[in-house]
């Protein structure tokens, strides 16, 4: 298989992923809502995180439930394309910010900071 067949193929199942991440529901608080209530952020890792370092319980869970399911889904994508889980879970939190609006946190560089 070539490369550029191998980058197509991960990055179709990374915006799979995008649609399917975007509607991981919690019990307490949904991801959607915390990202729009600036509780959550995107990270350049492929994984969400608490934009404070003193997040309710409820964002702690969430962050969990949500990036416990991004490593669960990244590893089978990494499995099927024959890449490293750390390589799709780059490329889709690079997605994931790319397509972040405006005023959404982000984490990128060792520092959470509104998307312009």
């Amino acid at each position: 298989m070539g490369q550029q067949n191998r980058a197509w193929r991960v990055g179709a199942c990374v915006v799979g992923l995008l649609v399917f991440g975007a509607a991981l529901p919690s019990a307490a608080l949904d991801l959607d809502a915390a990202r729009a209530q600036g509780l959550v952020g995107e990270r350049s890792d492929g994984y969400v995180g608490a934009v404070s370092a003193s997040a309710s319980g409820d964002v702690k869970a969430l962050v969990a439930e949500v990036n416990g399911k991004r490593r669960a889904a990244y590893a089978d994508i990494a499995k099927k394309n024959g890449t490293a889980p750390d390589a799709v879970a780059a490329l889709s939190g690079q997605k994931l910010i790319e397509r972040a609006p405006a005023g959404q946190w982000i984490y990128d560089k060792g520092r959470w900071t509104q998307k312009q």
